[in-house]
């Protein structure tokens, strides 16, 4: 609704109450939708709109200052016009790409007003025929920049463009924020977001820091090089020429992409090296984290002192109380010696009581055969009963007269023996179910002395990892001893009872051959007499000796004697000529019949263990 203004001598009145208001919906058209579409792309209001928004009017009062660039437009060659400075044809040199579209634009009219050929024809001037004209310059200098990814590329290869970095040396640290300001200034023109991080003052945090240089180091950048295409793919004849000049153009632009990468990376690699303010944030970072580590090696000093100090306490507390315990030890000991040797007096009186109360009574008997078992009898229990039985017996046969005193004495006998007698059977039980179990059976069985013998010789001749090596061994026994009737299980039970008694089998060995060799000795009848003065010195072996007095050495067959036996063997084949002889040089302690006898041992051996094993393979 819309009211005429007011008169002076007008009057107002209320002649009828309003209608209400009714809400009505319309849409944009024409300009209008486009400037709604502006608003709702960039998120501005109708105000801001308003307040950003120019009018032609305000448009034609853009004011540019005109620039004599006569002599600029007379030396270009128009075949060259992608080597002239575009902003400096159309007289905008100093705006360059912070001219808008209006000022280009006026600034294109201003020159065609000026330079047209037309309008110097009028005015008598000399003009170039067609495009050979300067002319053609300013056109050309329009078209790329009245176009926005023209002017854009261009821009890109703008030679006025400063791409200079910064130094990380010495005078750019002291100069830090004039040095580098500028150029990251400078630089910001290309990236792709609207706002850049300014590099801020000494005093700025060190998130805004950490902010700015996030921002440098993924620096997203507009900047290309499509300008500087060597060939334009249009004037290519066929498809495949266009296609080839598009793909040295491309590589070409990505060569120079990457240079303009490295260039910003290194400006702002200069700059981080150079930036007071990280320098500062590090030294900072530095210090707190070694005040962190000394204090860290502080508490550990802290409490390994303190922990020095509870066990050193801990030892003291535990030497105490075990100083204590030795007082309380030897104090109790002491008590209990004096106690022991109370009850060994005590004792002691008793058995003298007994032994006197007995020949007191002449031992009970007149006979001297029963006198004697008697006083066998009173020593036993004197040496067996203990204190209260024996102060017992004594004041039983103390106050009792004759066949009462014997009685008494007869129970102590009987009841001493009874109980000997149930030890003796509780040690024996123990015995069997010690020797019993699973191979209680194989316990009763009875072994002869040749089923030991080659039991013992069968085991060394099978080791542990045979297979079934208790059933080959069994069938060994049976092949030497036809008598035997012993199976593995029976073969398993002698074993482990040999082993048990390995040791007291060995003593009877070595003592066995100790008086074997005693025999030898003296049936030898050799007697040594050193010189007076002089120390006997022995020259030989045992086994040498023996070997040059008896002609053989009865001792076994050591493992070092064996490896010798064997490398001889080896050393002298069959068809060696006197080979039992050069076999016994090898071994000093052993002479040629020993050599040969070793070898037959060997030789049975062999074939009785491969006998077993063939047994047994055929058993199954």
């Amino acid at each position: 609704m819309f009211l005429l203004p007011a008169t002076d001598d007008a009057v107002t009145s209320v002649t009828a109450p309003l209608s209400a208001p009714v809400k009505v919906s319309f849409e944009s058209a024409g300009r209008w939708f486009e400037a709604l579409r502006l608003r709702r792309r960039h998120k501005h209001s109708l105000s801001h709109h308003s307040l950003q928004s120019s009018s032609s009017e305000e448009s034609d009062n853009e004011e540019i200052e005109e620039e004599d660039n006569l002599i600029l437009l007379q030396g270009l060659d128009p075949k060259e016009w992608k080597q002239q400075d575009h902003y400096a044809v159309l007289g905008i040199s100093k705006l360059r790409y912070k001219a808008t579209e209006n000022q280009i634009k006026k600034a294109y009219k201003s020159m065609v007003l000026k330079h047209h050929p037309d309008k110097r024809k009028a005015r008598g001037l000399k003009v170039g025929d067609g495009e050979d004209d300067y002319f053609t310059c300013i056109t050309r200098a329009y078209e790329i920049l009245g176009n926005k990814l023209k002017r854009r590329s261009y821009d890109s290869v703008d030679p006025q463009f400063d791409n200079d970095v910064p130094p990380a040396d010495e005078e750019s640290k002291k100069n830090f924020f004039k040095v580098f300001g500028p150029v990251f200034e400078r630089n910001s023109r290309w990236s792709n977001r609207r706002t850049a991080p300014s590099l801020g003052t000494d005093s700025t945090s060190i998130e805004d820091v950490n902010r700015f240089y996030t921002f440098w180091y993924d620096f997203d950048s507009w900047r290309e090089y499509s300008y500087l295409d060597e060939e334009e793919k249009e004037k290519g004849e066929n498809r495949e020429e266009r296609r080839w000049i598009e793909k040295q153009n491309k590589a070409a632009r990505q060569r120079l992409k990457k240079e303009e990468t490295a260039r910003i990376r290194q400006l702002v690699d200069n700059a981080y090296a150079c930036d007071p303010r990280v320098i500062r944030y590090r030294e900072e970072e530095k210090e707190k984290k070694e005040a962190q580590k000394r204090a860290k090696k502080e508490a550990a000093r802290q409490k390994a002192l303190e922990e020095e100090r509870i066990k050193r306490e801990a030892l003291e507390e535990e030497r105490k109380k075990k100083e204590k315990e030795e007082e309380e030890a030897k104090a109790q000991a002491a008590i209990a010696k004096k106690e022991k040797e109370a009850q060994k007096r005590l004792l002691k009186k008793e058995r003298k009581t007994l032994r006197t109360v007995a020949k007191d009574k002449n031992y009970f008997t007149d006979a001297e055969d029963e006198k004697v078992t008697n006083m066998a009898d009173v020593d036993r229990l004197a040496d067996q009963l203990s204190l209260l039985q024996l102060q017992t017996l004594n004041e039983a046969m103390a106050a009792d007269e004759g066949s009462r005193a014997k009685e008494a004495f007869s129970e102590a006998v009987q009841e001493l023996n009874k109980q000997i007698e149930e030890e003796k059977q509780r040690h024996l039980e123990a015995l069997q179910k010690q020797s019993g179990g699973d191979n209680s059976q194989g316990s009763k069985k009875s072994w002869s002395e040749a089923e030991i013998q080659c039991m013992i010789k069968a085991v060394n001749l099978f080791p542990a990892g045979t297979k079934e090596r208790w059933e080959v061994i069994a069938n060994f026994i049976h092949q030497h001893v036809p008598t035997s009737n012993k199976n593995a299980k029976d073969v398993l039970h002698k074993a482990k009872e040999l082993q048990k008694n390995d040791v007291f089998l060995k003593q009877n060995a070595d003592k066995k051959a100790f008086e074997n060799f005693e025999k030898n000795v003296k049936s030898a009848n050799v007697q040594a007499n050193p010189k007076e003065g002089v120390v006997s010195e022995r020259f030989e072996s045992v086994g040498e000796q023996q070997v040059r007095e008896q002609g053989t050495n009865p001792a076994p067959w050591s493992p070092e004697e064996q490896k010798l036996l064997e490398q001889a063997l080896k050393s002298y084949p069959a068809s060696t000529a006197d080979r039992w002889d050069r076999i016994s040089e090898c071994i000093s302690t052993r002479s040629k019949k020993d050599c040969m006898k070793r070898y037959k041992e060997l030789v049975e051996m062999v074939k009785a263990k491969k006998a077993a094993q063939d047994a047994t393979t055929k058993k199954k």
